[in-house]
């Protein structure tokens, strides 16, 4: 997704997805189906308003835009887990929640966090790191 630096002021959905479609538009060959996001260190939250914003714009898109399952599907869900057999229930229900917001970002029928969850609004940006 195109998004401002970690380090910059944050943009509004509708910005982020005019900006990305854009781009895929003039860099994609029309031989490839689909593009799949990670969330690039946006939060959970952050990255399935994203989406959801892509799908919704009028007008053609580039492919099929999705998600690729990664830290924006499972922080939230990893941090109600803890490790913890007494919390296998409650981790299944945050990762079912994800799944539900980004299944309808993918179709642009997204309206926001309903289900809630800590750490669905945390930033996954990690300073410095490298690959």
């Amino acid at each position: 997704m195109v998004t401002p630096g970690s380090e910059s002021a944050k943009l509004a959905p509708e910005v982020v997805a005019e900006h990305t479609v854009q781009a895929l538009q003039r860099t994609v060959p029309a031989a490839v189906p689909a593009i799949v996001f990670l969330s690039g260190g946006q939060s959970e939250e952050e990255a399935t308003l994203n989406l959801n914003a892509m799908n919704k714009l009028q007008g053609k898109k580039p492919r099929s835009l999705s998600f690729s399952f990664g830290r924006a599907l499972l922080q939230s869900t990893l941090k109600a887990w803890a490790g913890k057999e007494e919390n296998v229930e409650k981790a299944r229900t945050a990762f079912l929640a994800r799944c539900k917001a980004n299944s309808e970002a993918t179709l642009g029928s997204y309206k926001g966090d309903v289900a809630g969850g800590e750490g669905v609004s945390e930033s996954l940006h990690v300073k410095a790191y490298k690959y």
